[in-house]
């Protein structure tokens, strides 16, 4: 099958098939006999199919079997649990129900050898919390809270709670048309927000956080004014640690706590749906803490985690690594993302520190790894992983996106795996914000000595489907806020940020700004804090933001920026001959000659009249953004109603232009 290298297709192999389509004929079999005088009654949901795909790391609904399920079995209504501990020999569910006793409601371990512990309590109450007692390794006794557990307490807890999600959906528009919105052909304006210090209540201690509806609320129709298509909400499953936003996670299948229950972040995803706006999640496949309730030593035993430390611990973020061989963590890991697909019609996953999943020697110096049985660096398990997940998402759900973290060039992270790829919709750009901001953060009079920083993007843009991010990473640990990183005074500061912007949305690929980032917040990203809102009544800033609203707003209306974003025909470089004064100017292309743009960028403070360059086919240019003008906090001094274009050779059809261009300005033609 021919497939585009701008759409990742992907096709699981044939032996790859998944169970979740056959809901299981629930039935009592004489090894999982009921007797309802005690307290817990032998009763299963697994079939030997859903025995053989779990070891097998091909159970991809495991969110449907594991975990804790309301149901009603001998017409009693109670709740099954199901719990995997291969190394255990007694675990129990234990809460306040039965004052945390860990031999009133033991469990019953499958007979098949699976490690799969289940039993069904009847009466148990939805919203209880609970936690398995275990018995494991060498007599060691453990309680930890449900790997598939869908919703918890709020930390400093750290139980799960029983529970059914009853969804009210509404989205059914957007589910519709969202093949089309979530297409690589389509404009990607992503907002990546951290939900806890977006916007916080009025009272600001570090435990008062808006609920999911109070940020619905507001950030909803923020996102819309702003014009941004998606929002990507930095990790929002159950974390016990609100100082790792998220990456250092327990509960893989329950939306945090902090902000109220599933039903409540459902209906976020509803609003945003409702008004045009995808909703990405950043996820975590390639760490765990160690925290006590949590995966690591799961049974007493390296349960979830690789036994052997040259690959299971990770010096960075001193957590644990994920066991990419085992079947069993497969078939978790893989849930764990269809869930979010699945059960909250979500449109994207960004896969966090993909670098650190791939290669052995990720932070770590030479006798520290072992190389594989090739002698590379490559973690096989892991790229065989990788690679059937995206198989799976893709297959599953062929109308969204999986977006890679990768910070190195390893190569076709974002090819379909039928082309030898890793089979990411699309990957970071992370090589594009270093030169990007190192270029930016220098005085404007030495840009002109370091242009092939400027221009390099465009030699390696056509390897991936890349998309530019300038993400929280970037204003956090002394890295300061974008606005500092602007060299000149506090204008410059300003025009630069604004040249930069208007750069990145002009450039080809996905867009990603970090919140704060669009009115160019003054302080580095905390956590603890709300964003510095305040600074919204200054005339700089809130211009800015009003700049950034306008790009989104262009890069949306003008098909020339987005349709051709991953495609060699979609740019053209028109001048890099005038370094001495650091002008550059590109070409943006759509499908219809009509449609296509010129990018006119000056790069140092100084005004450029009578600026003359050639462009073809064209004979008439009409300016539709200027960086510089004063709605912007620009001069407004420097602008083109309406450019001299003269006939320079009519048999090729080239026209000399003749414009104006503002100090530290962009000016967009069309």
């Amino acid at each position: 099958m021919a497939v585009s290298k701008r759409q990742p297709v992907n096709k699981a192999p044939a032996a790859v098939l998944s169970a979740e389509k056959k809901q299981p004929d629930i039935k009592y079999e004489e090894a999982h006999f009921i007797d309802s005088t005690k307290p817990v009654w032998n009763y299963s949901l697994f079939t030997e199919e859903d025995i053989r795909n779990f070891q097998n790391g091909t159970l991809y609904n495991g969110y449907e079997k594991f975990g804790n399920h309301q149901m009603k079995v001998l017409e009693r209504t109670g709740f099954y649990f199901a719990v995997w501990a291969p190394n255990a020999t007694e675990v129990s569910v234990i809460g306040d129900f039965n004052g945390w006793k860990k031999e009133k409601h033991p469990l019953y371990v499958r007979l098949d050898k699976s490690g799969i512990w289940e039993g069904f309590i009847p009466d148990f109450k939805k919203g209880e919390p609970y936690k398995y007692h275990i018995k494991g390794f060498k007599g060691v006794e453990l309680k930890k809270g449900d790997p598939y557990a869908r919703y918890w307490e709020l930390r400093p807890g750290t139980a799960s709670i029983s529970w059914h999600s009853q969804p009210s959906w509404k989205d059914t528009a957007w589910m519709k048309k969202r093949k089309k919105n979530n297409a690589l052909t389509s404009p990607w304006s992503v907002y990546e927000v951290h939900l806890g210090s977006w916007m916080r209540p009025v009272k600001t201690d570090e435990e008062s956080f808006n609920t999911y509806a109070q940020i619905t609320e507001r950030l909803v129709p923020y996102v819309k004014k702003m014009g941004f298509t998606h929002v990507e909400l930095m990790p929002v499953m159950e974390f016990p640690y609100d100082g790792s936003w998220g990456y250092q996670g327990t509960g893989y299948f329950a939306p945090t706590s902090r902000f109220g229950t599933p039903e409540d972040f459902m209906a976020m995803i509803n609003a945003f749906h409702q008004n045009d706006i995808g909703v990405v999640l950043d996820w975590v496949p390639s760490h765990f803490p160690y925290d006590a309730h949590g995966l690591f030593m799961f049974d007493g035993t390296h349960t979830y985690e690789y036994a052997d430390m040259s690959k299971g611990y990770h010096p960075d973020w001193n957590s644990y690594i994920f066991n990419y061989k085992r079947g069993e963590v497969k078939s978790f890991l893989i849930s764990s993302a269809r869930y979010w697909f699945d059960q909250f019609h979500i449109d994207g996953i960004r896969v966090d520190a993909v670098s650190s999943v791939l290669r052995l020697d990720y932070s770590r110096n030479e006798g520290q790894w072992a190389p594989n049985e090739f002698g590379g660096n490559g973690n096989l398990e892991a790229i065989k992983f990788i690679k059937h997940f995206n198989e799976t998402i893709f297959r599953d759900f062929p109308d969204v996106q999986t977006i890679a973290e990768e910070a190195t060039d390893w190569p076709k992270t974002s090819r379909p795996t039928t082309e030898g790829g890793l089979g990411f919709g699309m990957k970071w750009m992370m090589g594009w914000m270093h030169d990007t901001l190192s270029y930016f953060k220098m005085d404007p009079l030495m840009r002109q000595f370091h242009q092939d920083k400027f221009s390099f993007s465009m030699m390696y843009y056509y390897d991936e489907n890349f998309m530019l991010p300038l993400s929280h990473d970037e204003v956090v640990h002394g890295k300061s806020p974008m606005i500092h990183k602007m060299p000149g005074d506090e204008w410059q500061k300003f025009a630069n940020l604004r040249l930069l912007y208007t750069y990145m949305y002009t450039h080809p690929g996905g867009k990603l700004l970090f919140m704060g980032n669009e009115f160019a917040q003054t302080t580095e990203w905390n956590y603890k804090t709300e964003l510095s809102w305040e600074l919204l009544q200054f005339d700089c800033h809130q211009l800015m933001q009003d700049c950034v609203r306008d790009l989104n707003h262009l890069y949306k209306e003008e098909p020339a920026l987005y349709e051709l974003q991953f495609d060699i025909g979609g740019f053209e470089w028109i001048d890099l001959h005038h370094r001495a004064e650091s002008v550059v100017a590109y070409r943006r292309k759509g499908k219809k000659k009509k449609d296509d743009m010129l990018v006119i960028l000056n790069m140092t403070p100084v005004v450029r009249r009578d600026w003359k360059l050639k462009v073809s086919g064209k004979s008439v240019w009409a300016e539709v953004f200027n960086s510089d003008s004063t709605k912007y906090w620009g001069t407004g001094k420097v602008f083109n109603p309406a450019p001299g274009v003269t006939l320079v050779d009519k048999k090729t059809q080239l026209f000399e232009i003749n414009v104006h261009l503002p100090a530290l300005g962009a000016v967009i033609f069309r």
